[in-house]
């Protein structure tokens, strides 16, 4: 099974398959996507999940808050549905 990652605001669009993470699909797309050390520890990849759905094999060390902002970690998170992120704070897309 493959999902669509939409990047917002640039629109950039990229596939993931449900093995794989965000940033790994990115990767695999040559889509320039922000990250260093892959495992979670760095938050170079954190990015907002503004649709869509995400699961974890080891939940991430994000706060209450985060959680709520929608903030996820791309290195870690797998797709459970087609999605759009954002790096950016505001999802008025």
């Amino acid at each position: 099974m493959m999902y669509r990652v939409h990047l917002m605001p640039s629109g950039i669009a990229f596939d993931v398959s449900a093995h794989q993470t965000v940033l790994q699909g990115a990767l695999a797309a040559d889509v320039p996507f922000p990250n260093r050390c892959q495992i979670g520890a760095c938050a170079s990849c954190l990015c907002r999940l503004i649709e869509g759905d995400v699961r974890y094999h080891l939940e991430p060390m994000l706060t209450e808050q985060e959680k709520e902002q929608g903030w996820i970690f791309a290195c870690q998170a797998i797709p459970c549905s087609d999605l759009v992120v954002s790096f950016e704070e505001s999802d008025d897309y």
